[in-house]
Protein backbone atom coordinates (compact mmCIF):
# COMPACT_ATOMS: atom_id res chain seq x y z
CA UNK A 1 0.00 0.00 0.00
CA UNK A 2 1.67 3.41 -1.11
CA UNK A 3 0.44 6.39 1.03
CA UNK A 4 1.92 9.26 -0.75
CA UNK A 5 1.51 10.96 -4.00
CA UNK A 6 4.83 10.37 -6.69
CA UNK A 7 7.47 11.24 -4.95
CA UNK A 8 8.33 15.34 -4.41
CA UNK A 9 11.52 16.52 -4.69
CA UNK A 10 12.79 19.53 -2.17
CA UNK A 11 14.97 20.95 -4.26
CA UNK A 12 15.19 24.29 -4.26
CA UNK A 13 13.13 26.90 -2.93
CA UNK A 14 10.51 24.22 -2.64
CA UNK A 15 7.30 25.38 -4.43
CA UNK A 16 5.42 22.40 -3.95
CA UNK A 17 3.78 20.52 -0.68
CA UNK A 18 6.52 18.49 1.41
CA UNK A 19 5.47 14.96 2.40
CA UNK A 20 5.22 14.25 5.62
CA UNK A 21 6.24 11.03 7.61
CA UNK A 22 5.53 10.74 11.52
CA UNK A 23 7.16 7.10 12.51
CA UNK A 24 5.17 6.54 15.99
CA UNK A 25 1.69 7.86 16.45
CA UNK A 26 1.76 8.47 19.86
CA UNK A 27 1.47 11.93 22.03
CA UNK A 28 4.28 13.58 20.52
CA UNK A 29 3.83 12.21 16.78
CA UNK A 30 0.12 12.15 17.18
CA UNK A 31 0.37 15.98 17.81
CA UNK A 32 2.51 17.24 15.30
CA UNK A 33 0.31 15.03 12.73
CA UNK A 34 -2.81 16.63 14.15
CA UNK A 35 -1.72 20.05 13.65
CA UNK A 36 0.11 19.36 10.54
CA UNK A 37 -3.53 17.87 9.27
CA UNK A 38 -5.09 20.88 10.35
CA UNK A 39 -3.56 22.88 8.50
CA UNK A 40 -3.50 21.50 5.52
CA UNK A 41 -0.35 19.73 4.97
CA UNK A 42 0.28 16.26 3.36
CA UNK A 43 1.07 13.90 6.48
CA UNK A 44 0.85 10.22 7.07
CA UNK A 45 1.10 8.14 10.46
CA UNK A 46 2.94 4.86 11.41
CA UNK A 47 1.09 3.40 14.41
CA UNK A 48 0.15 -0.02 15.08
CA UNK A 49 -2.49 -2.28 17.16
CA UNK A 50 -5.69 -0.86 18.37
CA UNK A 51 -4.52 3.01 17.43
CA UNK A 52 -4.12 2.17 14.33
CA UNK A 53 -6.94 0.23 13.85
CA UNK A 54 -9.26 3.15 15.67
CA UNK A 55 -6.97 6.00 13.25
CA UNK A 56 -8.21 3.70 9.85
CA UNK A 57 -11.81 3.94 11.08
CA UNK A 58 -12.28 7.00 12.38
CA UNK A 59 -9.97 9.05 12.15
CA UNK A 60 -7.40 10.80 14.51
CA UNK A 61 -9.45 12.20 17.39
CA UNK A 62 -7.24 15.06 18.62
CA UNK A 63 -8.26 16.63 21.72
CA UNK A 64 -5.59 20.03 22.23
CA UNK A 65 -5.87 22.80 24.65
CA UNK A 66 -4.44 24.66 21.82
CA UNK A 67 -6.36 23.70 18.87
CA UNK A 68 -9.66 22.56 20.03
CA UNK A 69 -11.21 19.15 19.45
CA UNK A 70 -11.00 17.55 16.08
CA UNK A 71 -11.45 13.96 14.00
CA UNK A 72 -8.82 13.91 11.06
CA UNK A 73 -8.80 11.92 8.09
CA UNK A 74 -5.05 11.25 8.10
CA UNK A 75 -3.85 8.31 5.96
CA UNK A 76 -2.26 5.55 8.45
CA UNK A 77 -0.06 2.38 8.60
CA UNK A 78 2.10 -0.43 9.85
CA UNK A 79 5.73 0.00 9.19
CA UNK A 80 5.24 -2.93 7.46
CA UNK A 81 3.09 -2.12 4.88
CA UNK A 82 4.06 1.27 3.89
CA UNK A 83 5.94 1.74 0.40
CA UNK A 84 6.03 5.39 -0.34
CA UNK A 85 8.95 8.20 0.15
CA UNK A 86 8.73 10.73 2.41
CA UNK A 87 10.51 14.29 2.09
CA UNK A 88 10.47 15.45 5.99
CA UNK A 89 10.33 12.22 8.32
CA UNK A 90 9.42 12.93 11.80
CA UNK A 91 10.85 10.02 14.37
CA UNK A 92 8.62 9.86 17.32
CA UNK A 93 9.26 6.45 18.58
CA UNK A 94 10.86 6.13 22.49
CA UNK A 95 14.49 5.73 22.36
CA UNK A 96 14.05 1.90 22.69
CA UNK A 97 12.97 1.27 19.50
CA UNK A 98 14.73 3.56 16.79
CA UNK A 99 16.51 0.30 15.59
CA UNK A 100 12.79 -1.41 14.69
CA UNK A 101 12.14 1.02 12.83
CA UNK A 102 15.84 0.86 10.65
CA UNK A 103 14.12 -0.74 7.61
CA UNK A 104 11.43 1.98 7.40
CA UNK A 105 13.30 4.69 7.81
CA UNK A 106 15.76 2.88 4.94
CA UNK A 107 12.38 2.83 2.41
CA UNK A 108 10.65 5.77 2.83
CA UNK A 109 13.94 8.19 2.49
CA UNK A 110 15.00 9.28 -0.50
CA UNK A 111 18.01 11.13 -1.27
CA UNK A 112 16.71 14.50 -0.46
CA UNK A 113 14.81 13.34 2.59
CA UNK A 114 15.10 14.89 6.10
CA UNK A 115 14.79 12.92 8.98
CA UNK A 116 14.14 14.61 12.49
CA UNK A 117 14.33 13.11 15.35
CA UNK A 118 12.50 14.15 18.66
CA UNK A 119 13.02 11.94 20.97
CA UNK A 120 13.75 12.08 24.97
CA UNK A 121 17.07 10.80 23.96
CA UNK A 122 20.52 12.63 24.05
CA UNK A 123 22.58 11.79 20.86
CA UNK A 124 19.62 10.27 18.61
CA UNK A 125 20.72 12.08 15.12
CA UNK A 126 23.97 10.01 15.28
CA UNK A 127 22.23 6.92 15.73
CA UNK A 128 19.90 6.98 13.41
CA UNK A 129 22.62 8.60 10.63
CA UNK A 130 23.82 4.96 10.58
CA UNK A 131 20.69 3.30 9.64
CA UNK A 132 20.22 5.57 6.12
CA UNK A 133 21.65 6.13 3.24
CA UNK A 134 21.40 7.18 -0.03
CA UNK A 135 21.71 10.55 0.84
CA UNK A 136 19.34 10.81 2.91
CA UNK A 137 20.22 13.11 6.14
CA UNK A 138 19.35 12.93 9.91
CA UNK A 139 19.25 16.06 11.83
CA UNK A 140 18.58 15.95 15.64
CA UNK A 141 16.03 17.87 17.28
CA UNK A 142 13.55 17.67 21.02
CA UNK A 143 10.21 19.22 21.83
CA UNK A 144 8.77 20.47 24.59
CA UNK A 145 4.99 19.68 25.03
CA UNK A 146 2.35 17.88 27.40
CA UNK A 147 0.95 14.82 25.17
CA UNK A 148 -0.61 11.51 25.51
CA UNK A 149 -2.81 8.75 24.17
CA UNK A 150 -5.54 8.63 25.74
CA UNK A 151 -7.37 5.70 23.87
CA UNK A 152 -7.27 4.14 20.75
CA UNK A 153 -6.86 6.64 18.14
CA UNK A 154 -7.25 9.66 20.21
CA UNK A 155 -4.02 12.22 21.22
CA UNK A 156 -4.52 14.89 24.16
CA UNK A 157 -2.28 17.79 24.18
CA UNK A 158 -2.29 19.85 27.45
CA UNK A 159 -1.15 23.63 28.39
CA UNK A 160 0.25 26.17 25.97
CA UNK A 161 3.84 24.94 25.78
CA UNK A 162 3.76 23.26 21.85
CA UNK A 163 8.02 24.01 20.68
CA UNK A 164 9.96 21.90 18.60
CA UNK A 165 13.91 22.42 18.40
CA UNK A 166 15.67 21.12 15.59
CA UNK A 167 18.97 21.49 13.53
CA UNK A 168 21.99 20.44 11.68
CA UNK A 169 24.47 17.83 13.64
CA UNK A 170 27.56 19.56 13.66
CA UNK A 171 30.11 17.95 10.70
CA UNK A 172 26.84 18.01 8.13
CA UNK A 173 26.15 20.08 5.60
CA UNK A 174 22.10 20.62 4.93
CA UNK A 175 20.73 23.71 2.39
CA UNK A 176 19.64 26.16 4.38
CA UNK A 177 15.68 26.56 2.26
CA UNK A 178 14.99 22.59 3.17
CA UNK A 179 15.45 23.91 7.18
CA UNK A 180 13.61 26.84 6.74
CA UNK A 181 10.56 25.46 4.38
CA UNK A 182 9.95 22.96 7.41
CA UNK A 183 9.98 25.49 10.03
CA UNK A 184 7.26 27.28 7.58
CA UNK A 185 4.87 25.04 7.86
CA UNK A 186 5.40 24.09 11.16
CA UNK A 187 4.92 27.65 12.46
CA UNK A 188 2.08 27.81 9.94
CA UNK A 189 0.76 24.45 12.18
CA UNK A 190 0.30 26.37 15.24
CA UNK A 191 3.69 24.67 16.27
CA UNK A 192 6.76 26.86 18.11
CA UNK A 193 9.51 25.89 15.71
CA UNK A 194 13.10 26.69 16.33
CA UNK A 195 15.97 26.54 14.20
CA UNK A 196 19.08 25.35 16.63
CA UNK A 197 22.36 26.88 16.13
CA UNK A 198 23.74 24.54 18.32
CA UNK A 199 21.57 21.18 18.17
CA UNK A 200 23.97 19.42 20.63
CA UNK A 201 23.64 22.02 23.25
CA UNK A 202 19.66 22.16 22.93
CA UNK A 203 19.18 18.34 22.81
CA UNK A 204 21.31 18.12 25.92
CA UNK A 205 19.50 20.64 27.73
CA UNK A 206 16.37 19.02 27.11
CA UNK A 207 17.59 15.52 28.25
CA UNK A 208 18.74 17.27 31.30
CA UNK A 209 14.73 18.48 31.80
CA UNK A 210 12.61 15.46 30.55
CA UNK A 211 15.26 13.24 32.78
CA UNK A 212 14.40 15.60 35.78
CA UNK A 213 11.25 15.98 35.33
CA UNK A 214 10.13 12.44 34.50
CA UNK A 215 12.28 11.03 37.50
CA UNK A 216 10.79 13.03 39.87
CA UNK A 217 6.98 12.01 38.93
CA UNK A 218 7.68 8.44 38.51
CA UNK A 219 10.02 8.15 42.01
CA UNK A 220 6.75 10.44 43.78
CA UNK A 221 4.20 9.09 41.73
CA UNK A 222 2.82 12.36 41.41
CA UNK A 223 1.36 15.09 38.91
CA UNK A 224 3.72 18.38 38.75
CA UNK A 225 1.58 20.39 40.37
CA UNK A 226 3.26 18.28 43.62
CA UNK A 227 6.54 19.20 41.75
CA UNK A 228 5.65 22.50 41.18
CA UNK A 229 5.23 23.60 44.85
CA UNK A 230 8.06 24.35 47.16
CA UNK A 231 9.58 21.09 49.36
CA UNK A 232 11.24 17.88 48.74
CA UNK A 233 9.23 16.54 45.86
CA UNK A 234 10.80 19.94 43.94
CA UNK A 235 14.10 19.61 45.53
CA UNK A 236 14.82 16.22 43.86
CA UNK A 237 13.84 17.71 40.59
CA UNK A 238 16.39 20.40 40.87
CA UNK A 239 19.04 18.37 42.21
CA UNK A 240 18.91 15.83 39.37
CA UNK A 241 19.10 18.86 37.24
CA UNK A 242 21.71 20.61 38.61
CA UNK A 243 23.83 17.11 38.12
CA UNK A 244 23.04 16.98 34.86
CA UNK A 245 23.97 20.26 34.29
CA UNK A 246 27.32 19.50 35.97
CA UNK A 247 27.65 16.64 33.49
CA UNK A 248 27.10 19.04 30.50
CA UNK A 249 29.91 21.49 31.80
CA UNK A 250 32.21 18.49 31.86
CA UNK A 251 31.54 17.65 28.62
CA UNK A 252 32.08 21.02 27.64
CA UNK A 253 28.31 22.01 25.75
CA UNK A 254 28.04 25.29 26.48
CA UNK A 255 25.01 25.13 28.43
CA UNK A 256 23.24 28.56 29.89
CA UNK A 257 24.34 29.35 33.63
CA UNK A 258 21.19 29.41 34.32
CA UNK A 259 19.92 26.13 33.27
CA UNK A 260 18.68 24.61 36.45
CA UNK A 261 16.35 28.20 36.97
CA UNK A 262 15.57 27.48 33.58
CA UNK A 263 14.25 23.96 33.97
CA UNK A 264 12.11 25.10 36.56
CA UNK A 265 10.42 28.03 34.65
CA UNK A 266 9.46 25.11 32.19
CA UNK A 267 8.16 22.81 34.74
CA UNK A 268 6.17 25.69 36.55
CA UNK A 269 4.90 26.10 33.06
CA UNK A 270 3.79 22.76 32.45
CA UNK A 271 0.04 21.36 33.13
CA UNK A 272 -0.68 20.31 37.15
CA UNK A 273 -2.23 17.67 36.22
CA UNK A 274 -0.08 16.38 33.96
CA UNK A 275 2.41 13.17 34.26
CA UNK A 276 5.16 12.35 32.04
CA UNK A 277 5.30 9.37 29.66
CA UNK A 278 7.78 7.37 31.70
CA UNK A 279 5.86 7.91 34.84
CA UNK A 280 2.84 6.10 32.85
CA UNK A 281 4.64 3.24 31.41
CA UNK A 282 5.63 2.15 34.39
CA UNK A 283 2.16 2.15 36.01
CA UNK A 284 1.14 0.56 33.04
CA UNK A 285 4.03 -1.96 33.70
CA UNK A 286 5.19 -1.28 29.58
CA UNK A 287 8.22 -0.84 27.95
CA UNK A 288 9.99 2.57 29.49
CA UNK A 289 12.71 4.85 29.03
CA UNK A 290 13.88 4.25 32.39
CA UNK A 291 17.36 3.41 30.60
CA UNK A 292 17.66 6.66 28.85
CA UNK A 293 16.69 9.02 31.41
CA UNK A 294 18.46 7.64 34.40
CA UNK A 295 20.76 4.48 34.19
CA UNK A 296 22.57 5.81 30.85
CA UNK A 297 22.78 9.46 32.98
CA UNK A 298 24.08 8.12 35.41
CA UNK A 299 26.87 6.11 32.88
CA UNK A 300 28.04 9.53 31.82
CA UNK A 301 28.20 11.65 35.34
CA UNK A 302 30.34 8.46 35.85
CA UNK A 303 32.71 8.95 33.18
CA UNK A 304 33.25 12.78 33.41
CA UNK A 305 33.52 12.51 37.32
CA UNK A 306 30.53 13.85 38.44
CA UNK A 307 28.92 12.87 41.98
CA UNK A 308 25.53 12.33 41.14
CA UNK A 309 23.80 11.47 44.95
CA UNK A 310 20.03 12.80 43.77
CA UNK A 311 20.35 10.57 40.38
CA UNK A 312 21.90 7.69 42.67
CA UNK A 313 18.62 7.95 45.40
CA UNK A 314 16.29 7.81 42.52
CA UNK A 315 18.43 4.85 40.94
CA UNK A 316 17.69 2.38 44.32
CA UNK A 317 13.92 2.72 43.55
CA UNK A 318 14.09 1.94 39.92
CA UNK A 319 17.18 -0.54 39.92
CA UNK A 320 15.63 -3.87 38.64
CA UNK A 321 14.42 -2.07 35.72
CA UNK A 322 18.49 -1.56 34.60
CA UNK A 323 19.28 -2.62 31.46
CA UNK A 324 23.03 -3.52 30.77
Amino acid sequence: MSIFAPENKIHGMMTKKINYLIAGTGGVGGSIAGFLALAGKDVSCIARGAHLQAIREQGLKLKSDLKGTHYLRIPACTSEEFTGKADVIFVCVKGYSIDSIAGLLQKAAHRDTLIIPVLNVYGTGDRIQTTVNGGAMALDGCIYIVSFVSAPGEITQMGTIFRLVYGVRKGTVVPAEKIQAVQADLTESGIKAVISEDINRDTFIKWSFISAMALTGAYFDVPMREIQKTGGKRDVFTGLSAESAEIGRKLNIPLPDGLVADNLKILDGLDPDSTASLQKDIARGHESEINDLLFNMIRMGEKTGVKMPTYQKVAEKFYSFKQH
